[in-house]
């Protein structure tokens, strides 16, 4: 498709897509489709999940584009997504130690660390606290995906220099020259942990449970590009092992992103029998790596695990690689109490801390100790659209109550004061850098697309609008006094949900005063990472602090996330 003949689509598309994002939802669209009712307030999610799904197989890379700009419209126009920057990772490191490195999606690698330039037997680290699992198939978390790599292995793995290189696979795959069909060979004599064979059997076993619904995996999802997953509702993956060592696989349409999928801890194998073993595993399947000596294939196993304390690795002789491994044991502490972290690594106890106090900063950004190294991801606030606080709002009305606090945050204080390690301000929720699926950069604007607001290659400028946000509140039936204050008889009352974090809480304090310059009253409320996790996955809060590092350079992966069957999908879009 030609650029003019794009831009012509997306005129037309968003002039078609601005009524049915605030038309009434009812139980006939997206939140029947997952049995669940949307409420009148919510905007109905139909036709994003329909654009999503043609996203999955357009051929035609610049029309791909295209509809992927019309989600990330789409998404903006509900508010619910309040980009506020664009991450960058900064973490303490014991100068005497190399070899360690991380992808730009925040996965951390630890197998092949040396101190002063030899091997050596322990790696004291930091990641963040009690891990809500280890399954690689049950993971969400970034914490959690570096413990997964370092545990588990697939068939190809991220490299230092972050391109996808063979792991269980014995080279490059074959493909079909329409780029659907794959064929895969896997290296010889791979084992578990536990001795055991490792064959391309395990490889379809595991795909087959984390792309099935009764697994509950947040990223069944990514199988969607496959052949056979259908509306993931009973997924028949068009997967095989023809022998046990080759494992093959059809696409819908070729898919520009799949070395990174199989790289991706959702498609690590896991060992059925030790997952069968469990006997809760039909009803919490992840039980069975809950505790300490799970059988795993990657470069350590869970040799002690002392809940909400610490954790420690051992090297797995029976790794594919085990003898490039060069750290013996990594010992975890388990704390999200960055006061507590910093002063254990000042006394030596930890050689690697992932987080830095705010407070903290300057102390230690000019030492050799600190790193800030890039990320593919942003930093955002995400609204719950089904909240009872947007009770008797229609959805073009509570959309407008979510951007009008959005103009009140001042991003720009937020990273010059409390992030301080130059992010970058988000103005959309697609970050800056990311690939747009075929040689260029998603983030810009050419013939093909021109984002709102064009200086600021976004949806908005980088500035507070005081009065902007007093007008949306208006027009959603707030009334006002004479000095833009709230009136008592129209109060407005939000709770911000976030984790344990002196940088996470006090962004929730920026935003508290932010919004209270108009009268809107905000309590915090702070949860440990467990909890957390599990009340943004149901639903449970008004707004909460969301982060999200990308899984492969392709913008599907920032916008898939919130399709109605997505288990990422915390804003509750659809549901």
């Amino acid at each position: 498709m030609k650029k003019k003949a794009i831009s012509i689509l997306l005129t037309a598309a968003m002039a078609m897509s601005a009524v049915p994002a605030y038309a009434e939802a009812t139980t006939e669209g997206a939140g029947a489709a997952t049995g669940a009712a949307t409420t009148p307030q919510a905007p109905d999610w139909t036709e994003y999940n329909q654009l999503i799904q043609e996203i999955y197989t357009d051929t035609d890379l610049d029309d791909r584009e295209a509809r992927m700009h019309q989600a990330e419209d789409m998404l903006m126009d509900t508010g619910a997504v309040v980009p506020l920057y664009y991450y960058n990772d900064l973490y303490l490191k014991n100068p005497s130690i190399t070899g360690d490195y991380a992808t730009v999606f925040g996965t951390k690698y630890f197998m092949y660390c040396k101190k002063d330039g030899e091997a050596f037997d322990v790696m004291h680290i930091n990641l963040a606290s009690e891990p809500d699992h280890l399954d690689p198939a049950l993971n969400s978390s970034v914490d959690g995906a570096a413990l997964a790599s370092n545990s588990f292995v697939g068939l190809y793995t991220s490299a230092e220099d972050g391109s996808i290189v063979p792991a269980l696979a014995d080279g490059d795959p074959e493909v079909s020259e329409d780029g659907t069909e794959y064929t895969v060979h896997m290296k010889e004599g791979l084992k578990w942990s536990d001795g055991t064979d490792l064959t391309a059997n395990d490889i379809i076993y595991s795909w087959n449970r984390a792309a099935d619904p009764k697994t509950a995996s947040d990223y069944s999802y990514l199988f969607t590009v496959f052949d056979g997953y259908g509306d993931g509702t009973n997924p028949k993956l068009n997967i095989a092992a023809p022998d046990d060592h080759t494992v093959t696989f059809k696409l819908t349409a070729p898919c520009p992103y799949i070395m990174s999928l199989l790289a991706f801890p959702v498609f690590m194998p896991v060992p059925q029998a030790s997952v069968e073993a469990a006997s809760d595993w039909e009803t919490n399947p992840g039980s069975w790596a809950m505790e300490a000596g799970f059988v795993s294939n990657g470069a350590y196993t869970l040799k002690e695990w002392n809940h909400n304390e610490s954790m420690v690795y051992v090297k797995n002789p029976n790794f594919y690689n085990a003898d490039e491994v060069s750290v013996d044991e990594l010992d975890f502490m388990l704390s999200a109490d960055d006061t507590a972290i910093v002063a254990a690594y000042q006394a030596g106890d930890i050689d690697y801390a992932d987080t830095v106090p705010n407070d903290e900063i300057a102390n230690w950004e000019n030492t050799e100790d600190f790193h800030v190294i890039p990320n593919l991801g942003t930093y955002y606030v995400a609204f719950n659209v089904n909240s009872d606080m947007f009770e008797g709002k229609t959805p073009e009305q509570a959309a407008n109550v979510r951007k009008a606090i959005s103009y009140l945050i001042d991003r720009q204080y937020i990273v010059d004061t409390i992030g301080q390690t130059d992010q970058e301000v988000a103005t959309s929720f697609i970050p800056s850098g990311m690939s747009d699926g075929h040689g260029g950069q998603f983030k810009a604007n050419d013939d093909a697309y021109t984002y709102p607001v064009e200086d600021a290659v976004g949806y908005y400028e980088n500035k507070v609008d005081v009065d902007k946000a007093v007008e949306l509140l208006k027009d959603a039936g707030y009334e006002f006094d004479d000095n833009n204050m709230l009136s008592a008889d129209t109060p407005l009352t939000i709770n911000y949900l976030t984790n344990e974090g002196t940088g996470h809480e006090a962004i929730a304090q920026a935003i508290q005063q932010d919004v209270s310059v108009i009268g809107i009253s905000m309590e915090i409320s702070v949860e440990d990472w467990q909890t957390f996790l599990n009340d943004r996955k149901n639903g449970n809060f008004d707004v909460a602090r969301e982060g999200w590092l990308a899984d492969y350079d392709d913008p599907v992966n920032m916008l898939e996330m919130f399709t109605s069957q997505s288990g990422n999908n915390d804003c509750q879009l659809g549901k």
